[in-house]
Formats: structure tokens, sequence, C-alpha cells
């Protein structure tokens, strides 16, 4: 199957992309864990706003008042000042970090961890959630012997989140690695997006209905509906 010209659970176009992959880029919310899955979103949003009416803020746009999705909060922050977006980026990274006691791991994305480091490669979690909620999660599922770098939000300036290519070549940095040589794992065309500006090849993770069609508008060089496609794919390689 393809759609608009991209490999959707194919097995032979993933075996190929992952035999010239030395590094494995992971997004974190969505390939290896739901994030918010027993503490809403919407109740860390909600509690943003009330944060910056707070603060002075309580005119916001129409837009900001209907989102469930925190950093468009953190965003909107941005833009009336850094000391605004600082006190919403240490709310929501309190937000993350107490969520993180509640996530709930993607199926398959632990083994795939581990077999990925079996094989040699380098891992990096790439992520816009805070570096201390990345951290907690790898703690607390005892994962952070498999990962070599987080690269994730450690300040209140969301222009360095993905898209931009910021996190994705700071990982690559951090490895000394080279950006043909790597593949993104991610279930948003931001991280696409981040990858192709980073010169980076990408996996779009389609883990809900309808995300086929919109991943492959990122034009990703490859789409997994599961996770688990991944880690059969290397198993079964013969690279090693």
């Amino acid at each position: 199957m393809t759609t608009n010209h991209v490999p959707v659970d194919q097995p032979d176009p993933l075996h190929a992309l992952l035999t010239s992959t030395d590094t494995l880029l992971l997004d974190f919310d969505g390939p290896i864990c739901s994030v918010f899955a027993g503490m809403s979103a919407q109740r860390a949003t909600d509690q943003l706003r009330t944060i910056l009416k707070a603060i002075g803020y309580s005119d916001m746009p129409p837009k900001l008042l209907q989102t469930e999705d925190p950093f468009e909060v953190l965003h909107y922050a941005a833009t009336l000042g850094a000391e605004q977006a600082e006190h919403i980026e240490v709310a929501l990274r309190a937000w993350e970090v107490e969520a993180i006691t509640t996530a709930v791991p993607t199926p398959g994305a632990h083994i795939l961890m581990r077999v990925w480091h079996e094989t040699g490669g380098k891992l990096a979690v790439v992520s816009n959630n805070s570096d201390s909620a990345v951290r907690a999660y790898l703690d607390h599922w005892n994962l952070h012997t498999l990962v070599d770098v987080v690269s994730a939000r450690t300040k209140a300036d969301p222009s360095v989140l993905k898209p931009a290519h910021f996190l994705v070549t700071q990982a690559l940095n951090t490895l000394e690695m080279q950006p043909d040589k790597a593949v993104m794992l991610g279930d948003s065309v931001s991280d696409i997006l981040a990858a192709k500006r980073s010169g980076v090849r990408s996996i779009g993770y389609a883990n809900k209905n309808g995300k086929v069609a919109l991943l492959a508008k990122g034009k990703p060089d490859y789409i997994t509906t599961t996770i688990t496609n991944i880690t059969h794919a290397l198993v079964y390689d013969d690279r090693s």
C-alpha cells in the first residue's frame, strides 16, 4: 500500500530504510508513550490559561480559549515576552512530570528500544516535551540505559521546538552522527518537517484513524501503523 507515493506498512521499503540507518531518533509522546493518557491535557491547558489570567493577560484570542493543546498556550505566552513564557513553561513542565506517573507505554515501544539497542545503533529521544518529563519516564521504566541522548525542551523558547530542526540537529551533534545515517520516528507532521530540515529521513507513525493521509502530506520516507512493524524489520535485518 502507498499513499501519496509514500510506502505504508510494506516490509521491503522499511527493511531498506533501516539497513542504511545507524541512528534512530524517537519522538516521545506517541511513539514511546501517551503522556497524558491518565491525566487530561485539557486540565493542563486550563491551568496554563488560569496562570496567564493571574499575571494580567485575561484578554486571550478566541482560538486560545478553545484549544486543548498546552503547547499553543506556551507559543502564545512567548509572544507576550520571555518572562511570561517562563511562567507557562515552568507550569507545563510540572504538569508533564506529574503526567508521567500515569503515562501509558505505546504497544511495542519498549521492545523496539531494546532491540535497537541490541543492534548497536545509537538511540535518541527527540521531544517537545520537557527534558525532565522524558528522563522521569525513562527512569520509571528502566529504559535510561538504552538511550544515548535526550534532546528535549529545556527552556521557554518555543521557536526551537519541532517543526524547527534545532532538537534533531542537537541530538545528531551530541552523538557525532551524520544526518544521512539517521531516521526520525514521529507521529506528527512536525516531526517529519523537523527531520527534513535536518537532512534526516523520517518514518511517520500513524497511530490513529485518518493519520496515514495526514502524515503522507508531509512526505515522510515511510509510514507505519504499528511500532511492532519496525521491530519485526529489525529482527529479520541481516546487517548485524
